[in-house]
Formats: C-alpha cells, structure tokens, sequence
C-alpha cells in the first residue's frame, strides 16, 4: 500500500487497479454525483479507464492526485481526496474530495483535506491551494470554510457554477503558527 499520509482515522494512499470497483460504487450514485457535472461510470473498465488515464498520471507527473481514503479501525474504502494539478487552469492545485454518502457528516471530509493540506504545504511545499464546490453545496462548502480557505469568488468551471477558495503556504503557516500559541 502506497500510503501518502494518515490522520488518527484515516490513510491516505494511492488508488491502484484494484480500487476501481470502489470507484464505480462512488462514481454511479447519484446522491454523489449531485453537485457534479460529469457522467456517471456504469462499468468496471470505465473506472478502470479513469483510474489510468486521469488519476494514475498525476501520480507519475506531478507526485500530487486524488488518494483513496481508508478507515483504519475497518480498513474500509470510505471515497477519495487529494490534490490535482490543473494545467488547463493556470497550472493551479485543486483540493478536491469524494465520499460515500453513508460516511458524509462524520468529518471524514475535513480529517481528509486538512491532511491535503498540510501535506501540499509542508511535504511538497506547494504556493497555493484551491479549493471548489457547486455553488448549492453547502456540505462542501463547509468543509472548505472549516479548513481554512477564504473565499475568493464565485465562477462557472467545467461548466458548474462554483465558489471559489483558496489558501497560500504563508496563510497556512501563519494558521498553524497561530494554533501553537
């Protein structure tokens, strides 16, 4: 297992081919394809297909992507979360996440990207992280809020009316500066 980082409950690691039957459950519901504008994977190759042809690469590219989430105590697939190099938009990171919904509202989400966070500011020392969600997406939103990005502007990206966040390494720095004190 490829881990990248933990929390107390949760690993982060790299999704394999093996994961792509995990990727299908969480890419054809639609509760989770709500606030998404993208089709929904009705067969394991298609998973399979994005596994290889979006995910896997960023691993090889860039050392950044979307990272399974598993729970420790049930080493169970709970979705995904992770940082992805967008060079179509500005060669920004995106933070992004997905959870299956019978694990949303348990701060899976927030354990997850806080350790994105701290990863991409501290191990790869990125400059800046950013953050979306649908603009009616109040979960998602919370979540960017909780995490410390501070709103930027609301904006239509892959064709979703979204709101922007972002956050620099020196505004997580001076948060975690702050939260020693």
């Amino acid at each position: 297992m490829d881990i990248i980082c933990q929390t107390p409950r949760l690993i982060l690691r790299r999704l394999t081919l093996a994961d792509a039957a995990n990727l299908l459950n969480l890419n054809n519901n639609p509760d989770v394809l709500k606030y998404l504008h993208e089709p929904a994977l009705n067969h394991i190759a298609d998973a399979e297909k994005v596994l290889q042809d979006i995910i896997f690469p960023q691993y090889t590219l860039y050392e950044l992507g979307r990272w399974g989430v598993i729970y420790k105590t049930q080493n169970k697939f709970l979705g995904w979360c992770g940082l992805k190099r967008r060079p179509e938009l500005n060669d920004e990171i995106d933070l992004g996440y997905r959870f299956n919904p019978e694990h949303w509202g348990q701060g899976f989400a927030t354990e997850a990207a806080t350790a994105c966070l701290r990863y991409g500011f501290i191990e790869k020392k990125l400059h800046t992280i950013t953050g979306r969600a649908h603009i009616e997406n109040t979960a998602s939103l919370n979540v960017l809020q909780k995490i410390g990005l501070q709103y930027i502007k609301e904006e239509i990206v892959d064709d979703c009316p979204v709101k922007t966040y972002q956050l620099t390494r020196e505004e997580y720095l001076a948060i975690q500066a702050e939260k020693q004190i």
